[in-house]
C-alpha cells in the first residue's frame, strides 16, 4: 500500500501545480455573457441563491445536520479509506444527477429549487469524505477546513491558488487566516457554476444540462476533496 500511497500523493502534487494555470479562454470570456444572463434573471432568484448558500454554509459550521455517522476502523489503510470516498462520491453524483434532471424538467421556479438542494449534496459529500479520512468533523477548525475545500474546488483563478496555500499549510496557520470570508465564499461559488446552472431554467434544456452539470459539478468537488486530503494527511 505503501506504492498507491506514493503515487497518490505525486498525483496530488501535480494536481496543486495545475491550479496555478490560468481557465480556458471560455471560462473567461464567459464571464461577460454570464453578467448580460444575470441581469435577466429576476432579482427574487439570486436572493433565494444567496440567501440558501449563506445558511446552508453557516449551518455546516454550526450543527451537526450534515454530519452522518460513520464508524471509522483505525485499521483502514489510506487506499481502504479512498475506496470508501470514492463509493459515496459516486453515490451522491448519482443523487445529484437525477436530482438536477428533475427540477432541470420541472420549470422556472422548480429549476431554482436545485440550487440549495445541490448544495445540500455537496456539503453531505464533503462531510462523510472528512470522516472517512479520519478527521473530527464535529470539530470547528475540521469544519472550517472542509468548508475551504468547498471554496478552492468553486473558486477563480485569483482565489485558487491563495486557498490551496492556506490548505496545504493548514497545520502551520494561525487562527486568523482560518477565518471563513463569508462574502468571498458565497461570491467564488455563484460566479462558478452560475453559468452552467443557469442554463437549466431555459425551457425544454433544463433536465439534461441539469443531469450533466450537477454530475461534473460534484466529480470537481471530488477531485478537489480527495487531493487536498493527500497533500494534507500523506506529506
Amino acid at each position: 500500500m505503501r506504492n498507491y500511497e506514493e503515487k497518490k500523493y505525486k498525483e496530488a502534487l501535480r494536481w496543486s501545480r495545475s491550479l496555478e494555470k490560468r481557465s480556458g479562454v471560455i471560462q473567461r470570456t464567459s464571464k461577460g455573457f454570464q453578467s448580460k444572463v444575470n441581469k435577466k434573471i429576476p432579482e427574487r432568484v439570486h436572493s433565494v441563491v444567496t440567501e440558501s448558500i449563506k445558511k446552508m454554509i453557516e449551518l455546516s459550521l454550526t450543527s451537526s445536520q450534515y454530519i452522518r455517522p460513520i464508524e471509522q476502523q483505525e485499521g483502514w489503510s489510506f487506499y481502504e479509506r479512498e475506496q470508501l470516498v470514492i463509493e459515496r462520491l459516486q453515490q451522491y453524483k448519482s443523487t445529484a444527477s437525477w436530482e438536477g434532471a428533475g427540477t432541470g424538467a420541472g420549470g422556472f421556479w422548480l429549476g431554482v429549487a436545485d440550487f440549495p438542494l445541490l448544495l445540500s449534496i455537496k456539503m453531505k459529500f464533503l462531510f462523510d469524505a472528512g470522516q472517512y479520512y479520519g478527521l473530527d468533523v464535529h470539530r470547528y477548525e475540521e469544519r472550517v477546513f472542509l468548508l475551504h475545500i468547498f471554496m478552492l474546488a468553486f473558486s477563480s483563478d485569483e482565489q485558487r491558488v491563495k486557498v490551496r496555500d492556506l490548505l496545504v499549510n493548514w497545520e502551520n496557520e494561525g487562527e486568523t487566516r482560518k477565518q471563513i470570508d463569508w462574502k468571498t465564499l458565497q461570491i467564488e461559488y455563484r460566479d462558478t457554476i452560475d453559468l452552467v446552472k443557469l442554463m437549466q431554467l431555459l425551457p425544454g434544456l433544463g433536465a439534461v444540462v441539469g443531469y450533466v452539470a450537477n454530475g461534473r459539478l460534484l466529480e470537481q468537488l471530488g477531485e478537489t476533496t480527495m487531493n487536498v486530503h493527500r497533500l494534507r494527511l500523506l506529506r
